[in-house]
Protein backbone atom coordinates (compact mmCIF):
# COMPACT_ATOMS: atom_id res chain seq x y z
CA UNK A 1 0.00 0.00 0.00
CA UNK A 2 0.96 3.72 -0.64
CA UNK A 3 2.07 5.43 1.93
CA UNK A 4 -0.51 8.17 1.33
CA UNK A 5 -3.36 5.73 0.90
CA UNK A 6 -1.84 4.53 4.36
CA UNK A 7 -2.48 8.14 6.40
CA UNK A 8 -5.75 8.26 4.47
CA UNK A 9 -7.00 5.16 6.29
CA UNK A 10 -5.12 5.73 9.36
CA UNK A 11 -6.77 9.39 9.89
CA UNK A 12 -10.42 8.20 8.14
CA UNK A 13 -11.50 5.22 9.52
CA UNK A 14 -11.54 6.04 13.10
CA UNK A 15 -12.98 9.60 12.57
CA UNK A 16 -15.70 7.64 10.38
CA UNK A 17 -16.30 5.05 13.44
CA UNK A 18 -16.59 8.31 16.08
CA UNK A 19 -19.39 10.17 13.64
CA UNK A 20 -21.17 6.82 13.11
CA UNK A 21 -20.94 5.99 16.48
CA UNK A 22 -22.28 9.36 17.71
CA UNK A 23 -25.41 8.68 15.71
CA UNK A 24 -25.51 4.73 16.90
CA UNK A 25 -26.38 6.37 20.38
CA UNK A 26 -28.37 8.60 19.25
CA UNK A 27 -30.80 6.08 17.66
CA UNK A 28 -29.93 3.72 20.71
CA UNK A 29 -31.26 6.71 22.83
CA UNK A 30 -34.35 7.71 21.22
CA UNK A 31 -35.28 4.34 20.36
CA UNK A 32 -35.55 3.30 23.99
CA UNK A 33 -37.23 6.50 24.72
CA UNK A 34 -39.36 5.44 22.13
CA UNK A 35 -40.42 2.26 23.43
CA UNK A 36 -40.64 3.90 26.83
CA UNK A 37 -42.96 6.66 25.50
CA UNK A 38 -40.85 9.28 25.93
CA UNK A 39 -39.69 12.13 23.23
CA UNK A 40 -36.22 11.51 23.55
CA UNK A 41 -33.15 13.68 22.81
CA UNK A 42 -32.45 16.36 20.12
CA UNK A 43 -30.39 15.25 17.19
CA UNK A 44 -27.20 17.17 18.47
CA UNK A 45 -27.64 15.64 21.91
CA UNK A 46 -24.35 12.77 21.93
CA UNK A 47 -22.42 15.81 20.34
CA UNK A 48 -23.09 18.90 22.77
CA UNK A 49 -22.34 15.75 25.57
CA UNK A 50 -19.10 15.58 24.53
CA UNK A 51 -18.27 19.04 24.01
CA UNK A 52 -19.87 19.73 27.36
CA UNK A 53 -17.49 17.13 29.18
CA UNK A 54 -14.82 18.08 27.79
CA UNK A 55 -15.37 21.81 28.25
CA UNK A 56 -15.95 21.37 31.94
CA UNK A 57 -13.09 21.38 34.65
CA UNK A 58 -11.17 18.53 35.29
CA UNK A 59 -10.40 16.79 38.37
CA UNK A 60 -6.88 16.50 39.30
CA UNK A 61 -5.05 13.53 37.67
CA UNK A 62 -4.12 10.96 39.94
CA UNK A 63 -0.72 10.24 38.18
CA UNK A 64 0.55 9.18 35.28
CA UNK A 65 -1.23 5.79 35.65
CA UNK A 66 -4.07 7.72 35.49
CA UNK A 67 -3.62 9.29 32.35
CA UNK A 68 -1.95 6.49 30.73
CA UNK A 69 -5.19 4.22 31.37
CA UNK A 70 -7.68 6.62 29.87
CA UNK A 71 -4.55 6.79 26.47
CA UNK A 72 -5.51 3.07 26.39
CA UNK A 73 -9.44 3.06 26.76
CA UNK A 74 -9.50 5.37 23.66
CA UNK A 75 -6.05 4.13 22.01
CA UNK A 76 -7.16 0.47 21.67
CA UNK A 77 -10.54 1.35 19.88
CA UNK A 78 -8.87 3.85 17.70
CA UNK A 79 -6.17 1.16 16.79
CA UNK A 80 -8.95 -1.16 16.54
CA UNK A 81 -11.01 1.16 14.06
CA UNK A 82 -8.22 0.69 11.54
CA UNK A 83 -8.66 -3.22 10.94
CA UNK A 84 -11.74 -3.14 10.83
CA UNK A 85 -13.25 -3.74 7.13
CA UNK A 86 -15.68 -1.18 5.72
CA UNK A 87 -16.80 -0.20 1.99
CA UNK A 88 -14.03 1.31 0.20
CA UNK A 89 -11.58 1.15 2.94
CA UNK A 90 -10.18 -2.63 3.29
CA UNK A 91 -6.25 -1.99 3.07
CA UNK A 92 -5.51 -1.78 6.34
CA UNK A 93 -7.79 -4.60 7.41
CA UNK A 94 -5.86 -7.19 4.68
CA UNK A 95 -3.07 -6.41 7.21
CA UNK A 96 -5.03 -7.42 10.17
CA UNK A 97 -7.41 -10.62 11.27
CA UNK A 98 -10.01 -11.11 13.64
CA UNK A 99 -7.23 -12.10 16.28
CA UNK A 100 -5.79 -9.11 16.50
CA UNK A 101 -9.30 -7.35 16.85
CA UNK A 102 -9.71 -9.93 19.85
CA UNK A 103 -6.62 -8.45 21.33
CA UNK A 104 -7.33 -4.90 20.17
CA UNK A 105 -10.57 -5.11 21.82
CA UNK A 106 -9.66 -5.80 25.52
CA UNK A 107 -7.02 -3.04 26.00
CA UNK A 108 -9.83 -0.44 26.68
CA UNK A 109 -10.69 -2.47 29.65
CA UNK A 110 -7.49 -3.03 30.89
CA UNK A 111 -6.65 0.70 30.41
CA UNK A 112 -9.90 1.51 32.48
CA UNK A 113 -8.63 -1.21 35.10
CA UNK A 114 -5.19 0.61 35.31
CA UNK A 115 -6.53 3.98 35.70
CA UNK A 116 -9.08 3.78 37.86
CA UNK A 117 -6.78 1.44 40.38
CA UNK A 118 -4.66 4.29 40.06
CA UNK A 119 -7.34 6.17 42.69
CA UNK A 120 -7.33 3.96 45.04
CA UNK A 121 -11.62 4.78 45.36
CA UNK A 122 -13.12 1.59 47.06
CA UNK A 123 -16.03 2.25 45.05
CA UNK A 124 -14.31 2.73 41.61
CA UNK A 125 -12.34 -0.42 42.48
CA UNK A 126 -15.54 -2.58 43.06
CA UNK A 127 -16.64 -1.32 39.54
CA UNK A 128 -13.76 -2.81 37.74
CA UNK A 129 -13.66 -5.96 39.65
CA UNK A 130 -16.96 -6.40 38.42
CA UNK A 131 -16.05 -4.96 34.77
CA UNK A 132 -13.52 -7.82 34.45
CA UNK A 133 -15.48 -10.21 35.93
CA UNK A 134 -18.04 -9.65 33.31
CA UNK A 135 -15.39 -9.63 30.36
CA UNK A 136 -13.86 -12.73 31.29
CA UNK A 137 -17.67 -14.34 30.95
CA UNK A 138 -19.07 -13.14 28.02
CA UNK A 139 -15.17 -13.29 26.60
CA UNK A 140 -15.52 -16.97 26.72
CA UNK A 141 -18.70 -17.72 24.61
CA UNK A 142 -17.57 -15.24 22.10
CA UNK A 143 -13.96 -16.66 21.45
CA UNK A 144 -15.66 -19.85 21.15
CA UNK A 145 -17.93 -18.09 18.23
CA UNK A 146 -14.72 -16.88 16.68
CA UNK A 147 -13.41 -20.19 16.78
CA UNK A 148 -16.47 -21.58 14.98
CA UNK A 149 -15.94 -18.45 11.98
CA UNK A 150 -13.16 -19.47 11.84
CA UNK A 151 -13.21 -23.15 10.81
CA UNK A 152 -16.00 -22.55 8.80
CA UNK A 153 -14.67 -19.77 6.68
CA UNK A 154 -11.08 -21.64 6.73
CA UNK A 155 -9.47 -18.22 7.51
CA UNK A 156 -9.22 -15.10 10.14
CA UNK A 157 -9.06 -12.03 7.36
CA UNK A 158 -12.35 -10.22 7.84
CA UNK A 159 -12.03 -8.91 4.03
CA UNK A 160 -11.76 -12.39 3.09
CA UNK A 161 -14.71 -13.38 5.00
CA UNK A 162 -17.24 -10.69 3.59
CA UNK A 163 -16.26 -11.36 0.27
CA UNK A 164 -16.95 -15.37 0.58
CA UNK A 165 -20.35 -14.29 2.19
CA UNK A 166 -21.16 -11.46 -0.61
CA UNK A 167 -20.29 -14.16 -3.15
CA UNK A 168 -22.82 -16.75 -1.97
CA UNK A 169 -25.88 -14.54 -1.35
CA UNK A 170 -27.74 -14.39 1.92
CA UNK A 171 -27.52 -18.34 1.83
CA UNK A 172 -23.71 -17.88 2.45
CA UNK A 173 -23.98 -15.11 5.11
CA UNK A 174 -22.33 -16.63 8.37
CA UNK A 175 -26.22 -16.08 9.68
CA UNK A 176 -27.70 -18.62 7.39
CA UNK A 177 -24.48 -21.13 7.66
CA UNK A 178 -24.01 -20.96 11.16
CA UNK A 179 -27.33 -19.63 12.96
CA UNK A 180 -26.69 -20.87 16.46
CA UNK A 181 -23.13 -18.69 16.81
CA UNK A 182 -25.02 -15.93 15.44
CA UNK A 183 -27.23 -16.23 18.52
CA UNK A 184 -24.36 -16.91 20.77
CA UNK A 185 -22.33 -13.81 19.42
CA UNK A 186 -25.26 -11.48 19.35
CA UNK A 187 -25.90 -12.25 22.93
CA UNK A 188 -22.17 -11.81 23.76
CA UNK A 189 -21.83 -8.58 21.73
CA UNK A 190 -24.75 -7.45 23.64
CA UNK A 191 -22.84 -7.99 26.77
CA UNK A 192 -19.83 -6.17 25.48
CA UNK A 193 -21.62 -2.94 25.29
CA UNK A 194 -22.84 -3.63 29.02
CA UNK A 195 -26.46 -2.56 29.01
CA UNK A 196 -29.23 -4.30 30.73
CA UNK A 197 -29.32 -6.74 31.83
CA UNK A 198 -25.15 -6.76 31.70
CA UNK A 199 -24.42 -3.20 33.15
CA UNK A 200 -23.42 -4.34 36.53
CA UNK A 201 -20.01 -2.57 36.92
CA UNK A 202 -22.22 0.50 36.14
CA UNK A 203 -25.01 -0.28 38.55
CA UNK A 204 -25.35 3.52 40.17
CA UNK A 205 -27.87 2.69 42.34
CA UNK A 206 -25.27 0.23 44.22
CA UNK A 207 -21.67 1.22 44.07
CA UNK A 208 -21.80 5.15 42.89
CA UNK A 209 -21.49 4.41 39.14
CA UNK A 210 -18.41 2.30 39.59
CA UNK A 211 -15.37 3.35 37.28
CA UNK A 212 -16.96 6.83 36.50
CA UNK A 213 -16.94 7.82 40.18
CA UNK A 214 -13.25 9.32 39.57
CA UNK A 215 -13.89 10.67 36.42
CA UNK A 216 -14.81 14.21 35.53
CA UNK A 217 -14.38 16.53 32.58
CA UNK A 218 -12.10 15.31 29.91
CA UNK A 219 -11.97 11.57 31.63
CA UNK A 220 -15.40 11.26 31.62
CA UNK A 221 -15.48 12.98 27.88
CA UNK A 222 -13.17 10.00 27.03
CA UNK A 223 -15.20 6.95 28.40
CA UNK A 224 -18.16 8.94 26.62
CA UNK A 225 -15.98 8.69 23.57
CA UNK A 226 -15.04 5.14 24.10
CA UNK A 227 -18.36 4.12 24.00
CA UNK A 228 -19.15 5.85 20.33
CA UNK A 229 -16.48 3.51 19.13
CA UNK A 230 -17.43 0.65 21.15
CA UNK A 231 -20.98 0.43 19.99
CA UNK A 232 -19.86 0.74 16.10
CA UNK A 233 -16.88 -1.61 16.25
CA UNK A 234 -18.53 -4.37 18.26
CA UNK A 235 -21.98 -4.23 15.40
CA UNK A 236 -19.48 -4.20 12.82
CA UNK A 237 -17.34 -7.29 14.05
CA UNK A 238 -21.00 -9.17 14.06
CA UNK A 239 -22.29 -7.54 10.52
CA UNK A 240 -18.97 -9.17 9.18
CA UNK A 241 -19.14 -12.66 10.16
CA UNK A 242 -22.92 -12.89 10.03
CA UNK A 243 -24.61 -10.40 7.71
CA UNK A 244 -22.26 -10.21 4.70
CA UNK A 245 -20.66 -6.83 5.92
CA UNK A 246 -21.84 -4.06 3.64
CA UNK A 247 -21.78 -4.37 -0.12
CA UNK A 248 -22.36 -0.01 -0.09
CA UNK A 249 -22.54 1.91 3.04
CA UNK A 250 -26.34 2.44 2.74
CA UNK A 251 -26.61 -1.39 3.34
CA UNK A 252 -23.44 -1.40 5.83
CA UNK A 253 -25.12 1.66 7.75
CA UNK A 254 -28.32 -0.30 7.65
CA UNK A 255 -27.27 -3.60 9.33
CA UNK A 256 -25.21 -2.08 12.17
CA UNK A 257 -27.84 0.06 13.24
CA UNK A 258 -29.96 -3.11 13.72
CA UNK A 259 -27.83 -4.38 15.28
CA UNK A 260 -27.59 -1.75 17.58
CA UNK A 261 -31.46 -1.60 17.61
CA UNK A 262 -31.73 -5.17 18.74
CA UNK A 263 -29.44 -4.63 21.71
CA UNK A 264 -30.99 -0.78 22.87
CA UNK A 265 -34.32 -2.63 22.72
CA UNK A 266 -33.35 -5.89 24.84
CA UNK A 267 -31.86 -3.57 27.65
CA UNK A 268 -35.84 -2.19 28.29
CA UNK A 269 -37.43 -5.38 28.76
CA UNK A 270 -34.36 -6.87 31.14
CA UNK A 271 -33.39 -5.64 35.00
CA UNK A 272 -30.23 -5.74 35.81
CA UNK A 273 -28.37 -8.76 36.53
CA UNK A 274 -25.94 -9.10 39.52
CA UNK A 275 -22.24 -10.47 39.24
CA UNK A 276 -22.54 -13.96 40.07
CA UNK A 277 -25.73 -14.28 37.77
CA UNK A 278 -24.25 -12.42 34.92
CA UNK A 279 -21.16 -15.36 35.17
CA UNK A 280 -24.04 -17.99 35.48
CA UNK A 281 -26.61 -16.99 32.75
CA UNK A 282 -23.50 -16.04 30.00
CA UNK A 283 -21.67 -19.14 30.70
CA UNK A 284 -24.89 -21.20 30.44
CA UNK A 285 -26.92 -19.74 27.67
CA UNK A 286 -24.79 -18.19 24.91
CA UNK A 287 -21.81 -20.21 25.84
CA UNK A 288 -24.14 -23.56 25.54
CA UNK A 289 -25.10 -22.37 22.34
CA UNK A 290 -21.98 -21.65 20.83
CA UNK A 291 -20.74 -24.96 21.98
CA UNK A 292 -23.62 -27.03 20.24
CA UNK A 293 -22.97 -24.12 16.89
CA UNK A 294 -19.47 -25.20 17.29
CA UNK A 295 -20.58 -29.13 17.24
CA UNK A 296 -22.97 -28.82 13.83
CA UNK A 297 -19.72 -26.77 12.38
CA UNK A 298 -17.39 -29.55 13.31
CA UNK A 299 -19.52 -32.20 11.87
CA UNK A 300 -20.32 -30.23 8.67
Amino acid sequence: MEWYTLLIEFTLMPLVAFVVGLAMVLMMRRLRARIERRVGPPLLQPLYDVIKLYSKKTQISHGALHDLGIMMVIGGYIAAEVFLPVPGMMGMAREGDLITLIYLMMVPSLGLALGVGQCANPNGSIGISRALTSMLAYDVPFIIVVAGAIMVYGTSNLPTIIEMQQAGGVAAWGISVMPLLAIAGLISTHAMLAKEPFEVYVAPAEIATGPMVEMSGKYLGALFVMQCFQIYTVSVIFVTLFLGGGENWLFFLLKIFAVAAISSSVTVIFPRYKTDQVIRWLWKWPTGIALLGLAMVMMK
